[in-house]
């Protein structure tokens, strides 16, 4: 299993929190590429089918932060 930003994205819009389940389901209603529903299918089933509250429980290192983006935001605002 691997994410990289692109494939994670098309989790963003996901209805959090999602269990396993409803996260393949979402995948493949919003026509996302077959490694993300492949990546959701290879996650640790948990028990009770417990949720996972946003994709950083899913991928640690999302970056969330301008600052994960490598990236100067005060250089391009007026």
């Amino acid at each position: 299993m691997y994410w990289t930003l692109e494939l994670a994205s098309h989790l963003e819009d996901a209805p959090w929190p999602a269990t396993k389940e409803e996260l393949i389901d979402f995948a493949f209603r919003t026509g996302a590429p077959l490694e993300v529903v492949e990546n959701l299918q290879q996650l640790e089933n948990r028990e009770n089918e417990e949720a996972f509250e946003s994709i950083e429980e899913i991928w640690a290192d999302y970056p969330r932060d301008d600052e994960d983006f490598c990236w100067n935001r005060d250089e391009y605002e007026l």
